[in-house]
Protein backbone atom coordinates (compact mmCIF):
# COMPACT_ATOMS: atom_id res chain seq x y z
CA UNK A 1 0.00 0.00 0.00
CA UNK A 2 1.02 3.40 -0.76
CA UNK A 3 2.34 5.47 2.60
CA UNK A 4 5.13 7.93 0.76
CA UNK A 5 3.89 11.05 0.35
CA UNK A 6 1.96 12.25 -2.54
CA UNK A 7 2.92 14.03 -5.69
CA UNK A 8 1.10 15.26 -8.66
CA UNK A 9 1.31 12.18 -10.61
CA UNK A 10 -0.07 10.11 -8.65
CA UNK A 11 -3.62 11.81 -9.68
CA UNK A 12 -2.70 10.90 -13.40
CA UNK A 13 -1.49 6.75 -12.83
CA UNK A 14 -4.78 5.29 -12.90
CA UNK A 15 -8.40 6.46 -13.18
CA UNK A 16 -9.52 6.66 -9.32
CA UNK A 17 -11.82 4.64 -8.60
CA UNK A 18 -14.43 5.81 -6.12
CA UNK A 19 -15.99 1.98 -4.97
CA UNK A 20 -19.16 1.23 -2.89
CA UNK A 21 -18.29 -0.36 0.47
CA UNK A 22 -19.33 -3.97 0.88
CA UNK A 23 -20.93 -5.48 4.05
CA UNK A 24 -22.19 -8.64 5.28
CA UNK A 25 -25.64 -9.05 5.77
CA UNK A 26 -26.10 -8.30 9.33
CA UNK A 27 -24.23 -5.34 8.25
CA UNK A 28 -20.92 -5.54 9.91
CA UNK A 29 -17.82 -4.79 6.90
CA UNK A 30 -17.13 -7.62 5.01
CA UNK A 31 -13.59 -8.08 4.02
CA UNK A 32 -13.73 -10.85 1.29
CA UNK A 33 -16.11 -9.06 -0.74
CA UNK A 34 -13.92 -5.68 -0.94
CA UNK A 35 -11.47 -7.68 -1.50
CA UNK A 36 -12.73 -9.01 -3.99
CA UNK A 37 -14.33 -5.64 -6.14
CA UNK A 38 -10.23 -4.81 -5.20
CA UNK A 39 -8.65 -7.28 -7.33
CA UNK A 40 -11.36 -7.25 -10.26
CA UNK A 41 -10.50 -3.18 -10.30
CA UNK A 42 -6.68 -3.67 -10.27
CA UNK A 43 -6.78 -7.09 -12.83
CA UNK A 44 -8.80 -3.65 -15.12
CA UNK A 45 -5.34 -1.56 -14.78
CA UNK A 46 -6.96 0.66 -12.01
CA UNK A 47 -4.86 1.06 -8.69
CA UNK A 48 -6.14 3.88 -7.26
CA UNK A 49 -9.36 3.66 -4.30
CA UNK A 50 -10.93 6.15 -2.95
CA UNK A 51 -13.68 5.42 -0.50
CA UNK A 52 -16.32 8.63 0.24
CA UNK A 53 -19.40 8.95 -0.96
CA UNK A 54 -19.90 5.72 -3.07
CA UNK A 55 -19.04 3.98 -0.03
CA UNK A 56 -21.67 6.03 2.20
CA UNK A 57 -18.95 7.26 4.93
CA UNK A 58 -21.22 9.91 4.77
CA UNK A 59 -22.95 7.79 7.54
CA UNK A 60 -19.97 6.08 8.61
CA UNK A 61 -19.77 6.84 12.75
CA UNK A 62 -16.05 7.52 14.53
CA UNK A 63 -16.42 3.74 16.11
CA UNK A 64 -16.03 2.43 13.21
CA UNK A 65 -13.81 4.21 11.17
CA UNK A 66 -10.94 2.25 12.71
CA UNK A 67 -12.30 -1.33 11.13
CA UNK A 68 -12.26 0.44 7.85
CA UNK A 69 -9.04 1.63 8.10
CA UNK A 70 -7.60 -2.02 9.38
CA UNK A 71 -10.08 -3.11 6.20
CA UNK A 72 -8.59 -0.82 3.61
CA UNK A 73 -5.09 -1.61 5.13
CA UNK A 74 -5.77 -5.59 4.91
CA UNK A 75 -7.31 -5.40 1.08
CA UNK A 76 -5.15 -2.45 -0.65
CA UNK A 77 -2.74 -4.70 -2.60
CA UNK A 78 1.39 -3.56 -2.03
CA UNK A 79 1.20 -1.39 -5.54
CA UNK A 80 -1.97 0.03 -4.59
CA UNK A 81 -2.49 3.53 -3.83
CA UNK A 82 -5.95 3.75 -0.99
CA UNK A 83 -7.93 6.88 -0.18
CA UNK A 84 -10.07 7.17 2.95
CA UNK A 85 -12.00 9.65 3.69
CA UNK A 86 -13.69 11.58 6.15
CA UNK A 87 -16.13 14.43 7.44
CA UNK A 88 -18.65 15.21 6.29
CA UNK A 89 -19.23 17.91 9.30
CA UNK A 90 -16.46 19.18 11.12
CA UNK A 91 -16.94 17.70 14.29
CA UNK A 92 -16.70 13.97 12.94
CA UNK A 93 -13.95 14.97 10.36
CA UNK A 94 -11.46 15.98 13.67
CA UNK A 95 -12.47 12.50 15.27
CA UNK A 96 -11.60 10.67 12.82
CA UNK A 97 -8.39 12.67 12.01
CA UNK A 98 -7.25 11.71 15.54
CA UNK A 99 -7.64 7.90 14.55
CA UNK A 100 -6.24 8.52 11.17
CA UNK A 101 -2.94 10.61 12.05
CA UNK A 102 -2.26 7.03 13.62
CA UNK A 103 -1.61 5.16 10.45
CA UNK A 104 0.15 5.20 7.47
CA UNK A 105 -2.24 6.64 4.79
CA UNK A 106 -0.53 9.66 3.11
CA UNK A 107 -3.85 11.73 2.69
CA UNK A 108 -7.38 11.44 2.92
CA UNK A 109 -10.60 13.62 1.35
CA UNK A 110 -12.93 15.40 3.42
CA UNK A 111 -16.01 15.04 1.87
CA UNK A 112 -18.42 17.84 1.21
CA UNK A 113 -20.77 19.03 3.82
CA UNK A 114 -24.26 19.99 1.95
CA UNK A 115 -25.66 22.40 4.67
CA UNK A 116 -24.13 25.24 7.45
CA UNK A 117 -21.15 25.90 5.40
CA UNK A 118 -19.63 29.14 3.99
CA UNK A 119 -16.59 29.41 2.01
CA UNK A 120 -14.91 31.07 4.57
CA UNK A 121 -15.70 28.15 7.20
CA UNK A 122 -14.83 25.20 4.70
CA UNK A 123 -11.66 26.88 4.21
CA UNK A 124 -10.39 27.79 7.63
CA UNK A 125 -12.10 23.83 8.34
CA UNK A 126 -9.51 22.47 6.04
CA UNK A 127 -6.70 24.47 7.55
CA UNK A 128 -7.37 23.13 10.96
CA UNK A 129 -8.17 19.60 9.98
CA UNK A 130 -4.46 19.21 7.72
CA UNK A 131 -3.05 20.85 10.88
CA UNK A 132 -4.17 18.48 13.04
CA UNK A 133 -3.25 15.79 10.48
CA UNK A 134 0.11 16.54 10.22
CA UNK A 135 -0.32 15.84 6.34
CA UNK A 136 -2.23 17.55 3.41
CA UNK A 137 -5.95 17.04 2.68
CA UNK A 138 -7.59 16.18 -0.58
CA UNK A 139 -10.72 18.76 -0.98
CA UNK A 140 -14.30 18.20 -2.98
CA UNK A 141 -16.65 20.55 -4.28
CA UNK A 142 -19.59 19.51 -5.57
CA UNK A 143 -21.30 23.37 -4.93
CA UNK A 144 -20.34 26.41 -6.53
CA UNK A 145 -20.16 28.28 -2.92
CA UNK A 146 -18.67 25.60 -1.10
CA UNK A 147 -14.77 26.86 -1.73
CA UNK A 148 -13.88 30.17 -3.00
CA UNK A 149 -10.78 29.51 -6.03
CA UNK A 150 -8.30 32.06 -4.03
CA UNK A 151 -8.69 30.27 -0.63
CA UNK A 152 -8.33 27.20 -2.79
CA UNK A 153 -4.90 28.26 -4.01
CA UNK A 154 -4.06 30.00 -0.67
CA UNK A 155 -4.46 25.95 0.99
CA UNK A 156 -2.49 24.37 -1.60
CA UNK A 157 0.18 27.25 -1.34
CA UNK A 158 0.67 26.69 2.30
CA UNK A 159 0.79 22.78 2.13
CA UNK A 160 -2.99 22.08 3.70
CA UNK A 161 -4.76 20.62 0.64
CA UNK A 162 -2.80 18.96 -1.82
CA UNK A 163 -5.25 18.23 -4.76
CA UNK A 164 -8.91 19.06 -5.49
CA UNK A 165 -11.78 16.40 -6.74
CA UNK A 166 -13.98 18.94 -8.66
CA UNK A 167 -17.90 17.43 -8.87
CA UNK A 168 -19.77 20.67 -10.02
CA UNK A 169 -22.46 19.68 -12.13
CA UNK A 170 -23.07 21.59 -15.33
CA UNK A 171 -25.14 20.96 -18.62
CA UNK A 172 -22.41 21.92 -20.70
CA UNK A 173 -18.95 20.50 -19.16
CA UNK A 174 -17.00 22.31 -21.55
CA UNK A 175 -18.56 25.67 -20.17
CA UNK A 176 -17.60 26.08 -16.61
CA UNK A 177 -17.13 29.42 -15.24
CA UNK A 178 -16.04 27.95 -11.80
CA UNK A 179 -14.01 25.51 -12.70
CA UNK A 180 -11.71 28.27 -14.86
CA UNK A 181 -11.80 30.24 -11.67
CA UNK A 182 -10.11 27.61 -9.84
CA UNK A 183 -7.56 26.41 -12.25
CA UNK A 184 -6.98 31.03 -12.82
CA UNK A 185 -6.37 30.79 -8.78
CA UNK A 186 -4.65 27.49 -8.46
CA UNK A 187 -2.20 28.34 -11.70
CA UNK A 188 -1.86 24.74 -12.67
CA UNK A 189 -4.68 21.42 -13.69
CA UNK A 190 -1.82 19.11 -11.84
CA UNK A 191 -3.58 19.21 -8.61
CA UNK A 192 -7.35 18.77 -9.65
CA UNK A 193 -9.36 15.98 -10.83
CA UNK A 194 -12.75 15.56 -12.73
CA UNK A 195 -14.74 14.14 -9.85
CA UNK A 196 -18.19 13.33 -11.55
CA UNK A 197 -17.15 10.10 -13.58
CA UNK A 198 -16.86 9.52 -17.19
CA UNK A 199 -19.99 11.98 -18.58
CA UNK A 200 -17.89 14.76 -18.67
CA UNK A 201 -14.35 13.20 -18.52
CA UNK A 202 -13.41 14.48 -22.03
CA UNK A 203 -14.35 17.98 -21.26
CA UNK A 204 -12.61 18.18 -18.48
CA UNK A 205 -9.36 16.50 -19.37
CA UNK A 206 -8.63 17.58 -23.27
CA UNK A 207 -10.62 20.82 -22.67
CA UNK A 208 -9.16 22.03 -19.10
CA UNK A 209 -6.28 19.78 -18.68
CA UNK A 210 -7.64 18.16 -15.68
CA UNK A 211 -4.75 15.24 -14.52
CA UNK A 212 -6.99 12.45 -14.32
CA UNK A 213 -10.71 11.52 -13.46
CA UNK A 214 -12.71 9.61 -10.10
CA UNK A 215 -15.07 7.01 -11.52
CA UNK A 216 -17.92 5.27 -9.48
CA UNK A 217 -19.06 2.72 -12.58
CA UNK A 218 -15.08 2.14 -13.26
CA UNK A 219 -16.43 -0.61 -10.72
CA UNK A 220 -17.82 -2.42 -13.96
CA UNK A 221 -16.02 -2.02 -16.01
CA UNK A 222 -12.06 -1.04 -14.70
CA UNK A 223 -10.47 -2.26 -18.45
CA UNK A 224 -13.38 0.52 -20.20
CA UNK A 225 -12.42 3.09 -18.15
CA UNK A 226 -8.83 2.63 -18.15
CA UNK A 227 -8.87 2.74 -22.09
CA UNK A 228 -10.51 6.33 -21.67
CA UNK A 229 -7.96 7.64 -20.09
CA UNK A 230 -5.20 5.80 -22.32
CA UNK A 231 -6.96 7.66 -25.13
CA UNK A 232 -6.86 11.11 -23.65
CA UNK A 233 -3.60 10.77 -22.38
CA UNK A 234 -2.91 10.26 -25.65
CA UNK A 235 -5.02 12.82 -27.20
CA UNK A 236 -7.14 10.88 -29.17
CA UNK A 237 -10.60 12.53 -27.92
CA UNK A 238 -12.69 10.27 -30.86
CA UNK A 239 -11.77 6.73 -29.05
CA UNK A 240 -12.29 8.30 -25.63
CA UNK A 241 -16.32 9.64 -26.62
CA UNK A 242 -16.79 5.77 -28.53
CA UNK A 243 -15.84 4.42 -25.15
CA UNK A 244 -17.64 6.54 -22.81
CA UNK A 245 -20.97 5.76 -24.84
CA UNK A 246 -20.60 2.14 -22.86
CA UNK A 247 -21.28 4.02 -20.08
CA UNK A 248 -23.83 6.29 -20.32
CA UNK A 249 -27.04 3.98 -19.77
CA UNK A 250 -25.54 3.05 -16.01
CA UNK A 251 -24.77 6.60 -15.42
CA UNK A 252 -28.13 7.50 -16.68
CA UNK A 253 -29.92 5.10 -13.95
CA UNK A 254 -28.05 6.64 -11.59
CA UNK A 255 -28.50 10.17 -11.94
CA UNK A 256 -32.06 9.03 -12.05
CA UNK A 257 -32.18 6.93 -8.97
CA UNK A 258 -29.63 7.49 -6.88
CA UNK A 259 -25.71 7.75 -7.81
CA UNK A 260 -24.80 6.01 -4.54
CA UNK A 261 -27.87 3.17 -4.41
CA UNK A 262 -27.38 2.49 -8.20
CA UNK A 263 -23.67 1.53 -8.23
CA UNK A 264 -24.30 -0.31 -4.77
CA UNK A 265 -26.87 -2.85 -6.46
CA UNK A 266 -24.65 -2.85 -9.69
CA UNK A 267 -21.63 -4.21 -8.28
CA UNK A 268 -23.46 -7.24 -6.67
CA UNK A 269 -25.97 -7.50 -9.81
CA UNK A 270 -23.05 -7.70 -12.35
CA UNK A 271 -21.69 -10.00 -9.81
CA UNK A 272 -18.71 -8.40 -9.25
CA UNK A 273 -18.57 -8.47 -5.55
CA UNK A 274 -21.92 -8.62 -3.02
CA UNK A 275 -22.19 -5.35 -1.57
CA UNK A 276 -24.67 -6.16 1.41
CA UNK A 277 -26.95 -3.56 3.18
CA UNK A 278 -26.49 -0.25 3.12
CA UNK A 279 -26.02 1.31 6.07
CA UNK A 280 -29.11 4.08 7.30
CA UNK A 281 -29.54 6.78 6.11
CA UNK A 282 -29.52 5.54 2.78
CA UNK A 283 -31.27 2.32 1.81
CA UNK A 284 -31.39 -0.24 -0.97
CA UNK A 285 -32.93 -0.32 -3.77
CA UNK A 286 -35.74 -2.91 -3.52
CA UNK A 287 -38.14 -2.26 -6.67
CA UNK A 288 -38.03 -5.21 -8.76
CA UNK A 289 -38.07 -2.99 -12.22
CA UNK A 290 -35.56 -0.47 -10.95
CA UNK A 291 -33.40 -3.65 -9.95
CA UNK A 292 -33.89 -5.18 -13.65
CA UNK A 293 -32.46 -2.15 -15.42
CA UNK A 294 -29.62 -1.63 -13.34
CA UNK A 295 -28.77 -5.58 -14.03
CA UNK A 296 -29.50 -5.08 -17.43
CA UNK A 297 -26.84 -1.88 -17.87
CA UNK A 298 -24.59 -3.17 -15.39
CA UNK A 299 -24.39 -6.94 -17.13
CA UNK A 300 -23.99 -5.39 -20.48
CA UNK A 301 -21.37 -2.64 -19.60
CA UNK A 302 -19.33 -5.80 -17.78
CA UNK A 303 -19.71 -8.03 -20.57
CA UNK A 304 -18.39 -5.04 -22.99
CA UNK A 305 -15.21 -4.05 -20.98
CA UNK A 306 -14.48 -7.79 -20.71
CA UNK A 307 -15.00 -7.93 -25.07
CA UNK A 308 -13.10 -4.70 -25.47
CA UNK A 309 -9.79 -6.38 -23.19
CA UNK A 310 -10.19 -9.44 -25.76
Amino acid sequence: MKTDPVEPGDLARSVISVPPLPRSAGGSLSVTETARLIDWLMAGGVSTFLFGGNANLYNMGVREFSALLDLLEQVTPDEGWTIPSIGADYGKASDQIDVLRERDFPTAMLLPASTATTPTGVATGLRRLADRYGRPLIAYVRAECYLAPRDLAALIEDGAVWALKYAVVHADPAVDATLAAMLDAVGSAERIVSGIGERPVIAHLEGFGLAGFTSGSVCIAPHLSTAILHALKGGDSRAAAELRAHFLPLEDLRDAYSPIRVLHEAVRLADIAETGPLAPFLANIDDASTLAEIETAARHLRATSRRENG
